[in-house]
């Protein structure tokens, strides 16, 4: 991914999440877990704001796990939390949008995801419970790192239950942990899906020419024998992006329009020009 995609998702991201928490999730005391959840306790309970008391927790956790995380991991996460810890501060500066529980949550949460994701998709990192699991599964190196942040996110919403003394507040903070935490797979799961293109055609070796010439794509050709019309065929077999199928497809057509096309969905493609977003 080229540096200035990398700042531009990284923008949007924590500019989703920021909004997500600073104008839904912290004005209604939802607490869904992770620094984020700390803060919004923090500010219910002494009063500071949430954008300063997130960014002081993810630097004492930074501290706390400099020698584990490695330099570069808290370089891209200082970046994050910083940036985060501002669009929280800005965002809830601004009116209440709603106190209605139920649709805070949904909007808070959903939000909440989708900038997580498209954060992470940046190869940034937004620093919370995701830095202290990171510390903790080195002395707990067999517990997987999800089932960690589950843990530690439980604790963090049972405490809300103990300072709220609401148990209606704490069953959202569990709903919204789950619609970020689906949110953010969606995410994820979303950005890596790409086309697998099959096609059949008369025509490969110039197809192929022509493709090769047009776009970053490779082609691999492969010769085939139509078992119903009993003729030998070329195939095409090409790797794409979801948004170049349109593209291809006319190609192939402007040299070939008896041409026979399928496009199949691939969740992941790891190799030369494709990049597998975590």
């Amino acid at each position: 991914m080229n540096k200035k995609k990398s700042i531009l998702l990284t923008l949007m991201g924590t500019m989703l999440t920021g909004f997500a928490i600073g104008s839904f999730l912290t004005p209604n005391k939802i607490v869904g877990g992770g620094a984020s959840g700390i803060s919004t306790i923090i500010y219910h309970t002494l009063g500071v704001q949430p954008g300063l008391s997130f960014f002081i927790i993810n630097i004492f956790f930074l501290l706390a796990g400099l020698k584990v995380l490695g330099r570069g991991f808290v370089f891209k996460t200082l970046l994050g939390i910083s940036l985060l810890s501002i669009f929280t501060e800005i965002f809830n500066l601004f009116p209440i949008y709603t106190e209605n529980l139920i649709l805070a949550v949904l909007f808070g949460g959903a939000l909440y995801g989708i900038g997580i994701g498209t954060a992470f998709a940046a190869g940034a990192s937004t620093g919370g419970t995701d830095i202290l699991g990171r510390i903790i599964q080195t002395k707990f190196s067999t517990v997987p790192i999800g089932k960690m942040l589950l843990f530690v996110d439980g604790i963090i919403i049972l405490i809300s239950l103990i300072i709220f003394r609401n148990v209606e507040l704490v069953l959202f903070g569990v709903l919204t942990l789950l619609i970020s935490s689906y949110s953010i797979d969606l995410v994820i799961n979303k950005l890596n899906v790409s086309k697998i293109a099959f096609v059949i055609t008369d025509k490969g070796e110039e197809i192929s020419k022509y493709l090769i010439s047009t776009s970053p794509r490779g082609v691999t050709l492969i010769d085939v024998h139509g078992v119903y019309s009993d003729t030998d065929k070329n195939m095409l077999f090409c790797a794409l992006k979801e948004s170049e199928t349109e593209e291809f497809q006319k190609k192939i057509l402007s040299i070939d329009p008896t041409s026979f096309t399928v496009f199949a969905e691939s969740q992941r493609i790891k190799g030369n020009g494709f990049y597998i977003y975590k």
